[in-house]
């Protein structure tokens, strides 16, 4: 049985524990106790969240652990020295130290990082890289491993960290049968966006709104810049301008993210040949869809398909 010490402190972001859930579905979905995990913080009893509910903890008191996580909260505050002293021993006696959303300020400012990868809510990045130069921050990715340091990003990406650390233990299937149980996603590849493409294009204008829904709708069109002015009812010149004011991208580099997205939600969902979606997504051949997919994702499509192929049904049968 692994033993994660889950780390809390006044204020965490609840959301946070949702990891405790993928843990407990390991071991219903095993019939074993393949985990046990234990909430800590520094003095132990009652810890409040930024929420106002409160979670029953244990102290640091020696304890050893196979993984250590801390997690984060809204408004990254600096840890305590006692939390600092607590990380720092934790890693040099567990196998794995990381932590969720903003708890990765903590893992630095213990003096973990230094020089390797890690990841940590978009909101905070800017901070984060002033306060810590020598980290090699992925601003975004849902979930960074660099050796024994494991970090994901905000909110629900510690649920893709939980799931990656089982597959890590005890291999794929049962990542994917918890996944299935819990009804997410079998966990989203560590460099997938932390954005989506479509989410993250806030057009102050209707006309420029209007182009982009029709981007959307007709993606396996070569949607020049000319026909999406003209779905703006802008001249071309005026609707380039515009659009770059408004999205902080050019049209075509949208349109990439767009076809993209919608290629990954295929790959995702069904069992296409790569050269039918990257047709109906409007890439035209496999090639260039895959250049397109290591700029987003930093995964070729195969490899997110890998990752996400669905259990045969007899494994489903628990």
């Amino acid at each position: 049985m692994l033993r994660i010490g889950i780390v809390l402190y006044p204020g965490f972001q609840l959301l946070n524990l949702a990891i405790t859930s993928v843990f407990e579905f390991a071991n219903i979905t095993a019939r074993e106790r393949l985990y046990e995990f234990v909430l800590l913080s520094e003095s132990g009893g009652p810890t409040l969240a930024s929420s106002g509910l409160e979670v029953i903890t244990r102290p640091f008191d020696g304890q050893t652990f196979d993984t250590v996580l801390v997690v984060g909260d809204n408004d990254v505050m600096p840890a305590t020295p006692a939390l600092t002293d607590f990380l720092r021993a934790s890693a040099s006696t567990a196998r794995r130290v990381g932590a969720t959303c903003t708890g990765t300020f903590n893992l630095a400012q213990a003096g973990l990082l230094d020089d390797k990868r890690v990841t940590t809510h978009w909101m905070h990045v800017a901070k984060f890289r002033r306060e810590y130069p020598r980290v090699k921050l992925e601003d975004d990715r849902i979930f960074v491993i660099d050796g024994s340091i494991w970090t994901s990003a905000g909110a629900t990406a510690c649920i893709d960290l939980a799931l990656a650390l089982i597959e890590k233990d005890q291999g794929i299937d049962l990542a994917r049968l918890v996944a299935k149980k819990l009804v997410v996603y079998h966990r989203r590849a560590g460099g997938q966006s932390q954005f989506s493409a479509m989410l993250d294009m806030e057009p102050r204008s209707d006309r420029i709104q209007k182009a982009l829904t029709y981007a959307k709708r007709n993606l396996n069109t070569e949607l020049s810049v000319g026909e999406l002015a003209s779905a703006a009812n802008l001249s071309p010149r005026q609707f380039s301008r515009a659009f770059r004011e408004e999205i902080g991208q050019t049209p075509a580099k949208a349109v990439e993210h767009l076809r993209t997205e919608a290629a990954r939600l295929m790959l995702e969902s069904g069992r296409h040949p790569i050269g039918t979606i990257a047709k109906d997504t409007g890439f035209g051949d496999p090639e260039r869809m895959r250049r397109a997919f290591l700029r987003m994702y930093g995964l070729p499509p195969q490899v997110i398909r890998r990752e996400r192929r669905i259990a045969p049904d007899a494994l489903l049968k628990t």
